[in-house]
C-alpha cells in the first residue's frame, strides 16, 4: 500500500501551502474582525486563477482534473491559514462537481467555467431551511411548473457565500403528493433573478469572512431548462452527490486543528515556568502527543475516503467517518492548544481563540456529527441484517 502523494498532488499541496502562508495568513485575523471584504474576494479570484475552484473538474469545463485527494490536501493547507477561505473554496468545488455530475451539456458549459475562472466569486447550495436542517426531506420550498417556466417559492437559511455567489443549486418540492423524501427536484438559479432575494447575513461565532445568508424566493420564475437532473429525484442527489462535501469539511477541520497545535507547540518551546520550558512537562507533552496522533489518524481517514471517491467506488460511509473524526478532533486540538497557552490563548493577541471559533462549526455544517454517526451505524448494520 502506497500512501505517498503523487508529484502532481504534492505540487498542488505545496502551491496551496505557499499561497496560504503568503496571502491568506497575514490577513486572516483582520478579516475575522470585519476587515475589508474586497481582500477576501481578491484572494478567491487568485485561488481561481491557480485552479483551486475546480480541482476535480474536467479540463474541458475549466477544471484542473487533479482529483479528490488533491482537493483534500489543498483544503487542509488553505484552512491552516484561513478557514473562511477554505469553506468557500470547498463549497465552490462541490457546486461544480454536482453540476458536472447532473447538469446538461449547456448547464455545464454555462456555469462551471464561470466558477472555476473566478468570474463568479462563488457558487452556493440552497438546501437547508428553517424547518429542514438535519432532515432535508422536510423542506417546504416549492417549484410549480407554469408553461415553459418553474415558479419557486420558499426560503433557505445558513447558505455559504449567499451574498457573493453567481449561481445557486436549489432544492424544492415539485410533487407535494409524493411520500416524504420523494418529489424533490434540483434547480440552477442565477443571482439577480426576479423574485429571488438575498436575505439577512448571519452574525456567527466564527468564520466571519465567509458570508452566510438567508435566501428568499417569492414567485421566482426560472426557465424550464433550469431543472438539473431527473425530475423528482433531487433528494437522492442531496444525500449522495453531496457526500463529497464531507471530505472537504473534514479536510478543513484537519487544517484548523493542525494550525492550532502547531501554534501551541511552538509556544511550548518558548514559554518558561518553574525555570523550564513548559514543553518539558509531561502534561504538555501528552497533549501534544495525543492531539497530533489523532490529527494524523484524521488525515488517513480523509485520504481513504478521497481515494475511494477518486476511484469511483462507494465512499459515503468513509466520508462520514472521516468528517466525524476530523472535525471532532479539530475541536479537541483547538481547546488543548488554548490550554497550553493558558490565559494568552484566550486573547486575540494569539490566533488560538479564532481557531477554536472557526473549528466549532465544522461538527455542525455539511451534516452534524450526530447525523454522521447515524449514517455510519446504518451502513454497518445493513451489512449484518
Amino acid at each position: 500500500m502506497n500512501l505517498d502523494l503523487t508529484e502532481e498532488q504534492k505540487l498542488i499541496q505545496d502551491t496551496a501551502r505557499e499561497f496560504a502562508r503568503a496571502e491568506l495568513e497575514p490577513v486572516a485575523a483582520e478579516l475575522d474582525q470585519g476587515g475589508d471584504p474586497q481582500i477576501f474576494h481578491d484572494n478567491l479570484r487568485k485561488l481561481a486563477e491557480l485552479g483551486f475552484m475546480g480541482l476535480n473538474i474536467a479540463d474541458e469545463f475549466g477544471g484542473a482534473e487533479a482529483g479528490t485527494i488533491a482537493f483534500s490536501v489543498a483544503m487542509t493547507e488553505i484552512a491552516r491559514a484561513c478557514a473562511s477561505t477554505a469553506v468557500t473554496v470547498s463549497v465552490n468545488n462541490m457546486v461544480c462537481e454536482v453540476i458536472q455530475a447532473l447538469g446538461t451539456e449547456e448547464q455545464k458549459r454555462t456555469y462551471i467555467p464561470r466558477i472555476c475562472s473566478g468570474e463568479y466569486l462563488a457558487g452556493a447550495f440552497g438546501l437547508t431551511e428553517p424547518g429542514a436542517g438535519s432532515d432535508p426531506s422536510s423542506m417546504t420550498s416549492s417549484a410549480v411548473r407554469d408553461g415553459d417556466s418553474w415558479i419557486l417559492n420558499g426560503s433557505k437559511i445558513f447558505i455559504t457565500s449567499g451574498d457573493c455567489a453567481g449561481v445557486f443549486v436549489v432544492w424544492a418540492v415539485t410533487d407535494p403528493a409524493a411520500p416524504k423524501g420523494k418529489g424533490v427536484s434540483v434547480f440552477l438559479v442565477e443571482a439577480g433573478t426576479r423574485g429571488f432575494t438575498i436575505g439577512k447575513a448571519e452574525k456567527k461565532m466564527g468564520q466571519h469572512a465567509s458570508s452566510t445568508n438567508e435566501l428568499l424566493f417569492q414567485d421566482c420564475r426560472i426557465p424550464a431548462e433550469a431543472l438539473m437532473g431527473t425530475l423528482n429525484d433531487g433528494f437522492r442527489v442531496a444525500v449522495s452527490e453531496l457526500a463529497g462535501g464531507r471530505i472537504g469539511i473534514g479536510s478543513l477541520g484537519l487544517g484548523v486543528g493542525l494550525a492550532a497545535m502547531d501554534a501551541a507547540t511552538r509556544y511550548s518551546l518558548e514559554r518558561v515556568q518553574f525555570d523550564k520550558k513548559i514543553s518539558e512537562f509531561q502534561a504538555i507533552q501528552w497533549k501534544i502527543a495525543d492531539r497530533y496522533t489523532e490529527l494524523e489518524a484524521a488525515r488517513l481517514l480523509l485520504l481513504n475516503a478521497a481515494y475511494k471517491k477518486e476511484q469511483g467506488r462507494a465512499f459515503a460511509r468513509e466520508a462520514s467517518m472521516a468528517k466525524l473524526f476530523a472535525t471532532e478532533t479539530a475541536n479537541r486540538a483547538c481547546y488543548d492548544a488554548i490550554q497550553i497557552l493558558g490565559g494568552y490563548g484566550y486573547t486575540r493577541d494569539y490566533p488560538l481563540e479564532r481557531y477554536a471559533r472557526d473549528a466549532r462549526i465544522t461538527t455542525i455544517y455539511e451534516g452534524t456529527s450526530e447525523i454522521q454517526r447515524l449514517i455510519i451505524a446504518r451502513s454497518i448494520l445493513a451489512e449484518f441484517s
